[in-house]
């Protein structure tokens, strides 16, 4: 593989970037749709910090994806783990309480906001010991 951050045709990709690309899509697509129906059916704005959560951090999940491509560390995929664990929690929450009126489950919020700042600092420690591949 060249030393380019994604793969041109035919080189292999890593599992990591295809999660990457898979998961930071999905975040992008949800976020879009969340944010829309915020502006049409929520009135109590918890749509739409779901959906900036899910916007804001899609992009540093495709981050993660590309940077797993020329360096390696075992702390981008919990990173990536720890985020979207983190995201569905807490997006999830979200959503339920404003569409549903009742909790995903006691402290899911909180926890889901804590596993997201864990992976944030899963990337610090990526930056820390990061190699070349």
């Amino acid at each position: 593989m060249s030393h380019r951050m994604i793969p041109a045709p035919g080189e292999p990709t890593s599992a990591l970037l295809r999660a990457c690309l898979i998961l930071g899509g999905i975040a992008g697509a949800a976020g879009v749709m969340l944010l829309a129906m915020s502006a049409h059916v929520d009135t109590s704005g918890l749509v739409e910090t779901a959906a900036q959560m899910l916007l804001f951090h899609a992009p540093a999940i495709l981050a993660i994806g590309a940077i797993s491509q020329t360096r390696q560390s075992p702390f981008l995929g919990y990173a990536l783990i720890l985020m979207v664990a983190g995201l569905a929690l807490f997006c999830g929450d979200l959503v339920i309480r404003a569409f549903a009126d009742r909790r995903l489950f006691p402290m899911s919020a909180p926890t889901g906001g804590m596993l997201v700042i864990i992976g944030w600092a899963a990337v610090i420690l990526a930056a820390l010991r990061i190699r070349s591949r």
